[in-house]
């Protein structure tokens, strides 16, 4: 009898975004199903949602001629990865010190890893995406937070087993305080739910701008997104807004250059879908700062893998670790 293909349960759960992906151990994602994180609920509410919706994801034809045989999950925030426990969630209230691998592997009986999730993401764009031919990278996303993942020599960099690479709880000036010297986290500033807060108290839009026009004079709806196009469509506030960002986060990648020094740089998350609008200033600003023999040592732009980034990185080190 022919043997089953081995397959990979990878699970996503972010500060908004849940997401469940069918993968062979090589990062291939088959099929997905993506959910929303019912924040007010915090994180039992997040583990219901996977209670439901796993078992009828594994019941799907797509799982016919293969057998599910581990559980590579990207969690939101910083984990302990010998002891698979997410630590905390600066998102979502109810994760410190969750067993979360426990928990998968009393449901299902199948081998679980738990990565935070920018790690998996960014093993996942090293082996699939813009790391490819490269042996010192960096991943960020910036989403509702900001996270960073470090490949050096061809590994992924975990600290002490806690993590590495968190450029996104460096301290930069905080151009929106008044308060002299004021400094504040990146994520606090750059991270998609900071910018959306920001640009959603501006209630005295013209009428005959892009901004205006993009959220139909509804300012409290403005999304990042809308933010971009506006900016590509000439309104100067937008323009302004995300060249601030294009700074700080210009000084937050000019660090973390100087101090590893990545051939590449690949960021993802829904503000990095502003596109060049963003990537363009970023690029300057971390040029204008980075220590001077690095300069032109190396590349930045948005990561090639997309929305499956977490789940394709999440099966690697599932597969990986079904092959130790």
């Amino acid at each position: 009898m022919e043997s089953q293909e081995t397959l990979i349960l990878a699970v996503e759960i972010g500060g908004t975004k849940l997401q469940l992906g069918l993968c062979t151990p090589d990062g291939q994602v088959h099929k997905t199903q993506r959910g929303e994180s019912p924040a007010d609920q915090g994180a039992q509410g997040i583990l219901a949602w996977l209670s439901e919706h796993i078992p009828a994801f594994l019941r799907h034809d797509a799982v016919a001629g293969g057998v599910v045989r581990a559980i590579g999950v990207g969690f939101g925030g910083p984990v302990d990865v010998e002891q698979g426990t997410a630590l905390v969630s600066h998102q979502v209230e109810g994760w410190n010190g969750f067993p979360l691998r426990d928990w998968f592997e009393s449901r299902y009986g199948i081998p679980c890893i738990v990565a935070n999730d920018s790690n998996a993401a960014g093993w996942g764009e090293y082996i699939l995406g813009m790391g490819q031919g490269t042996q010192h990278f960096f991943y960020s996303n910036i989403g509702s937070g900001i996270g960073g993942a470090l490949i050096l020599h061809s590994k992924l960099y975990n600290g002490q087993g806690r993590g590495g690479g968190d450029v996104g709880h460096i301290y930069v000036p905080d151009w929106t305080s008044d308060a002299p010297g004021a400094a504040d986290k990146l994520e606090h500033i750059c991270s998609g739910w900071s910018i959306e807060r920001r640009i959603r108290q501006w209630h005295d839009l013209p009428a005959d701008s892009p901004l205006f026009q993009q959220c139909g004079g509804k300012p409290e709806t403005l999304t990042c997104a809308m933010l971009g196009r506006a900016a590509q469509d000439g309104d100067i506030r937008a323009k302004d807004e995300i060249e601030r960002v294009a700074q700080t986060l210009g000084i937050g990648l000019a660090t973390i250059v100087t101090l590893v020094h990545p051939e590449r740089i690949a960021i993802g998350g829904g503000v990095a879908q502003m596109g060049e609008v963003l990537f363009e200033p970023v690029r300057s600003v971390v040029d204008a700062h980075v220590f001077g023999p690095y300069r032109g040592r190396y590349e930045i732009g948005p990561c090639v893998l997309g929305e499956t980034v977490v789940l394709a990185g999440a099966a690697l080190l599932a597969g990986e670790r079904l092959h130790e």
